[in-house]
């Protein structure tokens, strides 16, 4: 379930003017908004590796795969087109363009798929450059993502498996299961006798927080603290920085 933009702005405001402290525009809103909901999307895969670390408890609820459960509604799978089938060495596919982060990449061969191998730019070079026993090959495949150039790069290409089973038989496609990036939420409105006035209505460009429903709280507590630095009113911040702490050290117990 999604979380309402506008309950969010309303609770800043609230919160925000209990004491005269300023008035938050719209614009000052949204972009305060996109910044509170990255900074918790782009902590969920830091809280699965560290859930990852800690030891099996008895845990009422894994606290790994709730992060796991929240990140699942940005999974996305997606065919990689080889952007250049006349070079044979590698297959190049640009990234999707609300690709995040990679999950995994497969290949899709005859009988069977196989988990391509992520590695960085300088294990690419290296292994490349390698002997037969280590060059990666149709069956042993590896990836990279070539940020420079917004693209993804799996070495070998994949197109022709004929040497490995005696027949020109080709792989299917191969495919990236990927997380996708948040859409930006936004607070659309009418100017209403000089105030601005919710508008949420159909074809207003409006969009909603794409955060679990859990994550309410922490977005109103990152928006006060961004919104205070904006007003400069310290004492919000401090506020705002004290209880995020004391909600991250609940979780983390």
């Amino acid at each position: 379930m999604a979380i309402s933009v506008n309950t969010v702005y309303q609770t800043v405001l609230a919160l925000a003017n209990k004491e005269q402290r300023g008035y938050i525009t719209p614009q000052e809103f949204n972009l305060f908004a996109k910044q509170a909901q990255m900074e918790i999307f782009e902590q969920y895969f830091y809280d699965v590796n560290q859930f990852g670390r800690l030891p099996r408890g008895d845990y009422a609820f894994d606290p790994k795969q709730m992060v796991i459960d929240k990140l699942s509604i940005f999974s996305k799978q997606q065919s990689l087109v080889d952007q250049n089938p006349q070079n044979k060495s590698s297959h190049d596919s640009p990234l999707p363009v609300d690709w995040y982060r990679t999950k995994s990449v497969v290949a899709n061969m005859p009988g069977n798929n196989r988990v391509i191998q992520k590695v960085s730019v300088e294990e690419y070079r290296k292994s490349t450059q390698g002997g037969y026993l280590t060059k990666p090959n149709a069956l042993r495949a590896v990836y990279y993502n070539d940020f420079s150039n917004n693209r993804i790069v799996v070495f070998p290409n994949l197109a022709d498996f004929s040497s490995y089973y005696g027949s020109s038989s080709t792989y299917s496609n191969v495919i990236m299961e990927y997380y996708r990036k948040p859409l930006d939420p936004k607070w659309t409105y009418v100017v209403v006798n000089d105030k601005a006035i919710w508008n949420p209505s159909q074809g207003a460009g409006g969009q909603d927080f794409q955060l679990h429903a859990s994550e309410e709280r922490d977005l109103i507590l990152k928006i006060l603290q961004l919104a205070g630095i904006t007003i400069k009113d310290f004492a919000l911040v401090q506020a705002a920085g004290q209880e995020v702490a004391n909600v991250v050290q609940q979780e983390k117990q």
